[in-house]
């Protein structure tokens, strides 16, 4: 499919999943609330923002230089999704749902807008404050005695922090193999190295 068709299929499929019958669906655990909705949604923003017109994308690398204020902007709407609070208030008020799906759809944007911009050295910078804030979340999440959310069983709230401790370990280690990959690539091709965001 073009661009365009893919990210108009993505913008209705991210409206699905506003809809009751979606949302229970994926708001019936805790486990499924962050790892299911929440990874949906952003995939649905960055489908959406390889669909741009080239004037908007223009727009947008403006004020998004090496990819920086994007990042910047994902990784405030991550850790906000994180904070048990939050999951539960979107449960409970409609508002708060669309708007936490609206803030995660956008954070899929940015990501796919700033990510390639952003080069290894900002890339290292952003996975080594999103990932260790993930790793922390989910070890709080499997040592705390209570429930940090009242809509969830103690038992999915451990499940969800071992996976979000896995997560962050398995993305911290795709990005430096995929990072070490390339610099071989660059040395064997006689490329300067990755050293500023730029070259990257």
């Amino acid at each position: 499919m073009k661009p365009r068709a893919l990210a108009w299929l993505a913008a209705a499929t991210a409206l699905l999943l506003l809809l009751p019958p979606a949302r229970q669906a994926l708001e019936s655990s805790m486990t499924l609330h962050m790892l299911g909705q929440a990874p949906l949604l952003m995939l649905c923003g960055a489908l959406i923002a390889a669909g741009l017109p080239a004037g908007w994308r223009a727009r947008v690398d403006a004020w998004n230089a090496y990819g920086i204020t994007g990042l910047f902007a994902t990784a405030v709407v991550l850790a906000l999704v994180m904070i048990p609070r939050l999951l539960d208030l979107a449960l409970t008020d409609w508002r708060i749902d669309a708007a936490k799906a609206l803030a995660l759809v956008a954070c899929g944007g940015a990501l796919r807008l700033s990510w390639r911009r952003a080069g290894a050295l900002v890339q290292g910078f952003f996975l080594g404050n999103v990932l260790p804030m993930t790793a922390a979340a989910g070890q709080l999440y499997q040592d705390s005695p209570l429930r940090l959310c009242n809509a969830y069983l103690l038992d999915d709230q451990v499940r969800l922090g071992q996976l979000l401790v896995a997560l962050a370990v398995a993305a911290g280690i795709a990005w430096f193999a995929q990072l070490v990959r390339a610099l071989m690539r660059r040395e064997d091709a006689g490329l300067p190295q990755p050293d500023s965001p730029g070259n990257a």
